[in-house]
């Protein structure tokens, strides 16, 4: 396999490369990524040998990093046919949900929109085999919070937020090419990830950021807003199956039935980092605050895929995301110092 990876510079985009690299010694991985703010290169140092690069030359022979746009797609269809791509998959979104309330979502629409068009062409154009869209399950909208029910793949799209709303439309471009030009296309939605090399504008590594500098964390309104979590190298492995055996023209559901409240999630990072309540810091809501997402993934489930940390394990999981940052400064100081250089508006 010669895979395209769009946004492979970011959380789940770089732990996805690396959880492939890891498993298939013979495919061979291209990093497609814009490198906006929230993309970091270093999240990849690990894979990259420093031998064949002593000035940013020749990387991994397996693994090569192109810095591109996913609207652009006269040099999607270069990289493809220079790399003779068999396969792809899209990370590539603008996904800060506050961003796209309080900044304008122009950038929402055209990354999430309009580039999911431009590479269901370049698909199409280079005949791959399969592409796979990943999307999230904020565009089925919100559930109740004591309601008996969870986002299944026929649960109407039906976002409350431009974040949201964007990356629907994305996902409807998929059916639309498929259904009209048979484009071999999966689109995934899942639930919240958590683990390493996560930018801290989530609510995970951002309240570790704000602990480590002895900042009180700020919740949401009550609190009690559900989501349900999933470790990251969980969903690269949901994601490797279906570009396996996953059916082209269909959606998958992929979540761990881990639902928790921001609240909860808070206390368990306070408690990890030895801080107490007394952190925590209850601000105004955020407008459209979707109040539960609940993920039913029995149909990915019948393909045989199994999460490692399941509910039972989240605590496990969240301790060694903790940790993970607690025993890498390094990173998180460059991060930071990078993240105040290029967006001193973000808190």
């Amino acid at each position: 396999m010669r895979l395209l990876v769009c946004g492979g510079a970011g959380f789940i985009g770089s732990n996805f490369i690396k959880y492939i690299l890891e498993r298939y010694p013979d495919y061979r991985v291209v990093n497609y990524d814009k490198l906006t703010y929230a993309g970091n290169l270093e999240n990849l140092q690990d894979i990259v040998s420093l031998r064949e690069i002593p000035r940013g030359g020749k990387n991994n022979s397996r693994y090569t990093f192109v810095q591109g746009d996913i609207g652009d797609l006269d040099k999607l269809n270069q990289v493809i046919a220079d790399h003779k791509i068999t396969h792809a998959i899209s990370f590539a979104a603008e996904t800060h949900v506050d961003r796209s309330i309080h900044g304008g979502c122009k950038d929402f629409v055209l990354t999430n929109t309009l580039g999911v068009q431009m590479l269901l062409d370049a698909v199409r154009f280079n005949k791959l085999e399969k592409f796979i869209n990943v999307s999230t399950d904020e565009v089925y909208g919100a559930l109740g919070l004591h309601e008996d029910r969870k986002f299944t793949e026929s649960t109407p799209v039906w976002p409350n937020m431009p974040y949201a709303a964007a990356k629907a439309g994305g996902d409807l471009m998929c059916n639309a090419y498929f259904v009209t030009h048979k484009t071999p296309v999966i689109v995934t939605h899942c639930s919240n990830n958590y683990g390493p090399y996560q930018f801290p504008e989530k609510l995970i590594p951002f309240f570790i950021f704000r602990l480590l500098n002895n900042q009180k964390v700020p919740v949401y309104g009550d609190g009690l807003y559900v989501r349900d979590w999933i470790q990251v190298r969980d969903h690269a492995s949901a994601l490797d199956l279906l570009l396996h055996k996953g059916v082209a023209g269909e959606i998958y559901n992929i979540g761990v039935d881990n639902e928790r409240s921001n609240l909860e999630v808070t206390k368990m990072i306070l408690q990890i980092m030895g801080k107490g309540e007394d952190m925590i810091e209850y601000v105004t809501d955020r407008p459209g605050h979707d109040r539960r997402y609940a993920i039913d993934a029995s149909k990915i489930q019948q393909l045989g895929w199994q999460p490692v940390y399941t509910r039972d394990k989240f605590e496990q999981g969240l301790r060694e995301t903790v940790e993970w940052y607690l025993n890498n400064r390094a990173w998180v100081e460059k991060l930071q110092k990078r993240q105040a250089e290029l967006n001193p508006h973000i808190k």
